[in-house]
């Protein structure tokens, strides 16, 4: 098994930056991937960033690209989403994934944390 917990969600106004932080913890080795989903009330969850174990391959949903980045600390275990000239529409909880085979933006990923409120007000 694997363990992914969030942190850094809170409250930003809009135009500011907030990085949100996960880390792994468990079987890691058996993780190929790591990404954020977010999901807003009365929405369905959706892809934000994945990125590939190796650091060597990042992949993004249209809307944030160009204002999010998703990096990862391998000595720590750790991915990170620096989010930058928010959005109140980025408004979401915003859940950490792990996924064993290729790289995805389907949610058929097979970690999943808690999550972490992102609140952007207007």
């Amino acid at each position: 098994q694997v363990q992914l917990v969030e942190s850094g969600g809170g409250l930003v106004q809009a135009g500011g930056s907030l990085r949100v932080s996960c880390a792994a913890s468990g079987r890691t080795f058996s993780i190929d991937n790591m990404g954020w989903f977010r999901q807003a009330p009365g929405k369905e969850r959706e892809f934000v960033a994945g990125i590939t174990w190796s650091g060597s391959n990042t992949l993004y949903a249209d809307s944030v690209k160009g204002r999010f980045t998703i990096s990862r600390d391998n000595a720590k275990n750790t991915v990170y989403l620096q989010m930058s000239n928010l959005k109140p529409e980025d408004t979401a909880i915003y859940y950490c994934a792990a996924r064993r085979g290729a790289l995805t933006s389907l949610v058929i990923w097979n970690y999943w944390g808690q999550g972490t409120q992102v609140t952007v007000s207007s």
